[in-house]
């Protein structure tokens, strides 16, 4: 009897650090993945506070919990299943998809490269008479819903691209990690951003001379704040979905675009000394945004010029 409870603790334990491994596993895989998906949840973060903007402050909290608790449904129920049946069956289907979801974050980053430089707007704007608010906000969060989806596809494609050696489990881990962690982050970032003026309006009310200044600036810094995180949001959308597009055409045996970028990669990095990394890394970035940029610019031209279609899938995602 002694013997058998031993057998079976010594059994305990080995199940025991083989889970902690896994755990650790996970995490590492986890971590790798959410730097690789870094573009997109920028731009997550960025597209995410025009959903409220200019809408009731009382219904900002509101209407973000609705958006996080759509986002969650989107990487939990919807895409963690469908990417782990692609990657047990489907697998070489994976690279294609991310290929698509670089074309998508290409319009999407070349639209507004189109719309800041003067071009036509699309989709509905807060310009526009709004009769039913409870209406107009719910198509706004469905809209937010729409759009978060597909950052969501590209972020969970990205993350199963990266673990796609590793065990069902690993990768069930792996991707309900990150899904769970990245929606936290960017709609806990978002409710930040999007009540910093309603912080700054309660500081600069205090008695307190620090106070004020301290409320005086995130008053003053919320404008800035919003269009530098749109033009990061833009940039990201352009270097991610051109790095991904680069990278398919790769595997795809297509080597050139992929060797000619990562050629001038290493010619910057001979002769940047101790930047040579970061310098490399930029140059790179910098690349990709503009391959995504001309791919975007091509699909614009044939979507609003060719086919007459209007915005994408995230139509009315923007208050432009």
């Amino acid at each position: 009897m002694p013997g058998g409870l031993v057998a079976l603790l010594d059994d305990i334990s080995v199940i025991a650090r083989t889970a902690a491994a896994s755990i650790d596993d996970v995490s590492v895989a986890a971590g790798k993945a959410s730097s690789k998906a870094a573009g997109v949840v920028i731009d997550d973060a960025a597209v995410t506070p025009s959903y409220v903007t200019g809408l009731d402050p009382k219904r900002e909290l509101p209407i973000i919990w609705k958006i996080t608790k759509g986002s969650f449904k989107n990487k939990l129920l919807i895409l963690l299943p469908g990417a782990l049946l692609l990657s047990q069956f489907l697998p070489s289907a994976i690279i294609f998809i991310l290929m698509l979801g670089g074309a998508y974050l290409s319009f999407e980053g070349a639209e507004k490269v189109l719309e800041k430089l003067g071009g036509e707007k699309h989709g509905k704007t807060l310009d526009d008479v709004i009769e039913d608010p409870a209406k107009f906000e719910s198509q706004r969060v469905n809209g937010a819903i729409r759009t978060d989806l597909i950052l969501s596809a590209e972020i969970m494609a990205i993350t199963l691209n990266e673990v796609a050696a590793e065990s069902l489990w690993i990768r069930a881990g792996v991707l309900a990690v990150v899904g769970i962690g990245i929606t936290v982050v960017v709609y806990g970032a978002v409710a930040l951003i999007v009540k910093m003026d309603d912080v700054g309006l309660h500081l600069a009310e205090r008695e307190s001379s620090a106070a004020q200044g301290f409320g005086k600036f995130l008053l003053r810094a919320m404008p800035w704040l919003l269009t530098a995180l749109s033009f990061i949001g833009t940039i990201a959308m352009l270097w991610v979905g051109g790095g991904i597009i680069l990278h398919g055409l790769h595997e795809l045996g297509i080597h050139g675009p992929s060797d000619w970028a990562h050629g001038i990669q290493h010619a910057v990095e001979a002769v940047t000394g101790g930047l040579s990394g970061i310098l490399g890394w930029a140059t790179y970035a910098a690349i990709s945004a503009l391959v995504g940029l001309a791919i975007g610019f091509v699909i614009v031209f044939l979507l609003h010029k060719v086919f007459g279609f209007g915005h994408g899938v995230g139509e009315g995602a923007e208050a432009h």
